[in-house]
């Protein structure tokens, strides 16, 4: 006779300022969702990302554009926490999330250009701990990963490399383009 397994319900976070949020950032939603089988996504627009410069838009017009993005998708919930956890570090959010949802598996999805500066984030190897951190390619980043400091504090079981075709947009491009 087999044995039961537990059903755990399967929670991904995609966090980030959104400054714009774009259709690349769509696709790793979306992709995210079928790929690990998640029960949900929840897309958190943070206020601001203390190792980059102010946003451009609004926190408002992050969200209508995000929204407007995901509207056919419900599985994915548009959500900002800051005010509410009085925190824009991910530990706080991850570690409130879990508060919550105490039975489910959270998976934090993120580019691999972000795992240059992961060892700059408040309490980022506790972050490791609490959640597998799923990384999707970004164009240019795949050889400087391997060198960078948390790259090699990422446990193989905890991580998940994500082999997907390399979307080349990014909020930056488009502010450039756009902003001049």
């Amino acid at each position: 006779m087999k044995r039961k397994e537990k059903l755990y319900k399967k929670i991904g976070i995609f966090g980030g300022t959104f400054d714009p949020p774009h259709k690349g950032h769509f696709q790793i939603a979306n992709f995210s969702l079928k790929k690990l089988k998640l029960n949900s996504l929840i897309w958190v627009i943070t206020k601001k990302n203390p190792l980059k410069k102010k946003p451009i838009l609004s926190l408002k017009e992050r969200t209508l554009l995000s929204r407007k993005i995901t509207k056919n998708i419900k599985k994915i919930k548009i959500r900002n926490y800051d005010n509410f956890i009085k925190s824009s570090k991910t530990i706080d959010l991850i570690k409130y999330l879990k508060k919550k949802n105490k039975k489910a598996k959270f998976y934090f999805i993120m580019g691999s250009d972000n795992i240059l500066n992961f060892h700059k984030w408040h309490a980022w190897n506790q972050i490791l701990i609490l959640c597998k951190i799923v990384i999707f390619p970004r164009q240019g980043f795949s050889k400087k990963i391997s060198t960078s400091k948390a790259y090699n504090a990422l446990k193989k079981e905890k991580t998940i490399f994500i082999k997907s075709k390399i979307m080349n947009i990014s909020s930056s491009k488009i502010r450039k383009n756009y902003l001049g």
